[in-house]
């Protein structure tokens, strides 16, 4: 029989559900319970974590402030690999969990605990993401999900466990939620309630970090991003670092209406779940990122990465960031990125987003080549021997139908 763990790290944002967790773990396995609070641009007030692991009577809190992080070595790799899963959603649930894995398990490693907790549901992708990159971080560490484990199994439930221990209830837990809300610098994702219906239009009321398109403003607005390898560094001529770059972005984009979307997406688990995400700065960046890349990469190379994103992109909303095969694509995708680098002019209006102007001196344009004018570079009678050995295939295969007699 697997021994109970003596110290357990928490993931704790503070909230209800993880304050009942907290509670929860002490008297379930009579562990020491060590609190990691994340601040990943949330936007939230972190302080009162502390205040109520304080009041729980935890001796080790640990609240970091991870942006920086999130975005040089998270958010922007992703970028790079232009990943988009199932052809909308930009990951932002997703590529936090790496992140917030890695800190419970350096943390757990500093504090001597033998096992890590989250408050992810069995329902969910997220439990998948956390365990996965424990696992291949320290497969030594025993990783708890109270979900899949106690009774609580309704909010009435948690609600009268937290009252019987003295844990704060906000009045605005009380009733039922009308939806969960995931937020990080790069997104916020809204899912569950009143968004269960996938008929029923949701944005006016779950929208929380972008204005209407239709109310954005009514004059057009530009900005030019700058790169370097690949990843975003500038603003209008202005060198910003990572998360103050992505926050700046933010601003504008929810400004202009930009990054909303309504998607019914396949979980890992095997459910189809229905959630509105609204990613206005990296909707802009990943823009401008296809916008660079066009000028700097080879087509061959541009084509291959578009064929190995989307397996990159399910390899990250299935959690495997820490994974063998990842890091072997992101290899190969950073190599792309040696000559990423220049500005793009951007266009934003009413919830778009157009690349208009791109500059870049290691651009593979040539003007010479591509001219409808005169030039002394390009052999236009060339394409006809081109032409003649690409369509030979074709010319076989048509004769060999008009000799069997065949029309499809």
């Amino acid at each position: 029989m697997t021994s109970k763990p003596k110290k357990i790290v928490l993931a704790y944002s503070g909230g209800l559900d993880t304050s009942v967790i907290l509670k929860w773990l002490q008297d379930h396995y009579g562990a020491e319970v060590v609190t990691f609070t994340a601040d990943l641009g949330q936007g939230e007030e972190l302080e009162p974590a502390r205040r109520k692991a304080e009041a729980a009577g935890i001796k080790d809190i640990f609240i970091e402030d991870l942006r920086e992080e999130f975005v040089r070595d998270y958010c922007f790799p992703m970028v790079r690999a232009n990943a988009v899963y199932e052809g909308q959603y930009l990951l932002g649930t997703s590529i936090a969990r790496p992140l917030i894995s890695k800190r419970l398990v350096e943390i757990a490693h500093q504090t001597g605990a033998d096992a890590v907790a989250h408050g992810a549901t069995g329902k969910g992708n997220d439990q998948v993401r956390f365990e996965l990159a424990v696992a291949a971080l320290d497969p030594e560490l025993k990783c708890i999900a109270p979900w899949r484990e106690w009774d609580l199994t309704s909010r009435t439930k948690l609600i009268e466990y937290a009252e019987s221990h003295g844990i704060e209830v906000p009045s605005d837990k009380r009733g039922e939620a009308p939806f969960s809300v995931d937020a990080n610098l790069w997104h916020t994702s809204s899912e569950g309630k009143m968004l269960e219906d996938p008929a029923e239009e949701a944005f006016n009321e779950v929208c929380l970090r972008t204005g209407h398109p239709e109310d954005g403003p009514d004059e057009p607005e530009y900005v030019t991003l700058g790169f370097e390898r690949g990843d975003a560094v500038s603003i209008d001529g202005g060198k910003l670092s990572p998360a103050t770059l992505l926050t700046r972005l933010n601003d504008l984009g929810a400004r202009h209406g930009i990054g909303r979307l309504d998607l019914v997406e396949n979980r890992f688990v095997g459910m189809k779940s229905r959630g509105i995400y609204e990613t206005p700065g990296g909707t802009i960046l990943m823009m401008a990122h296809r916008g660079i890349e066009q000028l700097t990469l080879d087509r061959g190379a541009m084509h291959l990465k578009d064929e190995l994103m989307p397996k990159y992109a399910k390899l990250l909303y299935d959690g495997f960031w820490f994974s063998p095969e990842r890091e072997m694509l992101q290899a190969a995708i950073d190599h792309s990125q040696r000559h990423v680098t220049g500005e793009v002019r951007l266009k934003l209006y009413k919830g778009n987003v157009m690349v208009v102007g791109r500059t870049s001196p290691n651009s593979l344009y040539s003007l010479e080549h591509v001219t409808f004018e005169e030039d002394d570079v390009y052999d236009q009678s060339d394409a006809a021997g081109f032409i003649t050995l690409n369509a030979l295939r074709l010319r076989l295969i048509a004769d060999r139908k008009k000799r069997l007699g065949q029309n499809d």
